[in-house]
């Protein structure tokens, strides 16, 4: 499955009991000998009894993460076009809280993604205080950004023209700043107006996508917080758009945009 270009690989451990190992993830995301993925999802069923689902997620590194938010559109639309639901609107489990994701009638998904968290050791973030944005040194440049979780870890750093941002060279650093004990996802937005930004995130464990929903999620909180941008924010990434709607203080970030299938088959692990 794809959301504007971030893709996954989906499987239904929830009519079956699925086990992978680390080593497996990476195979199945490896593009030439695997299957080939950004993310692979599994659908479980839930600990939590609130829940209709349980949502894992795992980078092509291997590693389980606790949020995705372009997997959570596609995560609705699996479980619909399999029948394991007949829900439109369900809650799922994540290893951060719930969601909500819903499949509107125009067939985009809207997800309900919780309220971000700025409290730096909710994010983790090693600083001595709270800030609107931080300074770090990245490769001897002080660079100037804001740090929010939206399930997981943000760093996002406003550039003007992400066409020749540093993703490339910061991305892998900004990941693995020792300012972030559980890595980061590094964030470069390029303001175009009140309502709209482009932006580029180099993943963690993953490396640059061609889209990221907690990354569009939380650019255009920055953004917000900061007073550059208003909601709703229209963001514009490689792989497509998506739109994100904020309030502020304690409210829920809402975001809507597409998911396809792509494919089914089969693999033999």
């Amino acid at each position: 499955m794809q959301g504007i270009g971030n893709d996954f690989i989906v499987i239904d451990g929830y009519s079956q009991s699925i086990q992978l190992s680390a080593a497996q993830i990476r195979q199945l995301a490896d593009r030439h000998f695997g299957v080939g993925c950004d993310q692979l999802l599994l659908v479980e069923k839930p600990v939590n009894q609130a829940a209709d689902f349980r949502y894992r997620i795992f980078n092509a590194d291997g590693g389980e993460v606790e949020q995705c938010g372009n997997g959570a559109r596609c995560f609705v639309r699996f479980v619909y076009e399999k029948k394991l639901t007949e829900k439109t609107l369900i809650c799922v489990e994540t290893a951060n809280g719930l969601i909500y994701p819903k499949l509107e009638d125009n067939g985009l998904v809207t997800v309900n993604m919780g309220i971000p968290q700025f409290e730096p050791a909710q994010i983790p973030f090693i600083t001595e205080a709270a800030s609107l944005t931080y300074e770090l040194n990245i490769n001897h440049d002080k660079v100037e950004m804001s740090v929010v979780s939206m399930g997981n870890p943000h760093a996002v750093q406003i550039v003007a023209d992400i066409d020749i941002a540093p993703v490339k060279t910061q991305g892998a650093l900004i990941e693995n700043h020792p300012s972030f004990p559980q890595r980061v996802n590094a964030g470069f937005m390029q303001i175009l107006s009140t309502h709209e930004i482009r932006l580029r995130v180099f993943e963690r464990g993953t490396g640059e996508t061609l889209a990221c929903g907690t990354g569009a999620c939380a650019a255009a909180v920055a953004g917000i917080r900061l007073n550059k941008i208003q909601s709703p924010v229209t963001v514009l990434m490689q792989g497509g758009t998506l739109s994100i709607s904020w309030e502020g203080s304690s409210s829920p970030v809402m975001m809507t945009g597409p998911a396809e299938s792509v494919f089914d088959g089969e693999i033999n692990i």
